[in-house]
């Protein structure tokens, strides 16, 4: 394994990305390993690329640049763990703590067209609203249930909402968008 990097005239070895990017598959393998998907794999590799061009002056003068890279790796794979760790615990936090969005007095008068339009959502997410907003099933509770994390389930609830306020707006309009419990849209009149 050959290292590329060049003298700068001053003794000082400057790195170059060729040193590195030469053995993308090999670092994408070790990465991809350890995370068990591909896609993430590839986001840290390429956030350890942009840390190896900001943090090139470190690079000791006798040190290989591909066992440097990969002290890169490995701390880029922490902070990954770290990150993910952080946002389940916030997630798993949020789901304990949220109120419930499940109130029976809004339910009688609130927008009747919820019920048409939920049933027209793909079904994750027909379920996700059913479950968790008109069944007052808690997150982590639907989340354990449809063996997924606490970030995928909020994820989900959350693509659910969006949906649903889509078609609500498209049906229900102007009072959709404010959001108002007295609806007076078409579908209330048929």
């Amino acid at each position: 394994m050959k290292d590329s990097a060049c003298n700068s005239g001053n003794g000082d070895r400057v790195v170059t990305i060729e040193g590195i990017a030469d053995q993308h598959a090999r670092f994408l393998r070790f990465l991809a390993v350890r995370v068990g998907d591909k896609a993430e794999a590839e986001d840290i590799l390429h956030s350890a690329y942009v840390k190896a061009l900001e943090r090139e002056h470190q690079l000791r003068s006798d040190e290989s640049i591909v066992a440097w890279f990969y002290r890169i790796l490995r701390n880029s794979l922490i902070d990954h763990y770290r990150r993910s760790a952080a946002r389940d615990h916030a997630h798993q936090r949020y789901a304990v703590e949220a109120p419930n969005s499940y109130v029976p007095e809004l339910q009688e008068q609130s927008c009747m067209c919820i019920a048409d339009l939920v049933t027209g959502l793909k079904s994750e997410y027909r379920e996700a609203i059913e479950r968790i907003d008109l069944g007052g099933e808690s997150i982590e509770d639907f989340a354990r249930a449809k063996a997924i994390t606490m970030n995928n389930a909020s994820v989900r609830l959350h693509r659910a909402r969006k949906a649903l306020a889509g078609q609500l707006i498209l049906v229900c309009g102007v009072c959709a968008q404010h959001k108002c419990v007295d609806c007076t849209c078409h579908w209330t009149k048929l």
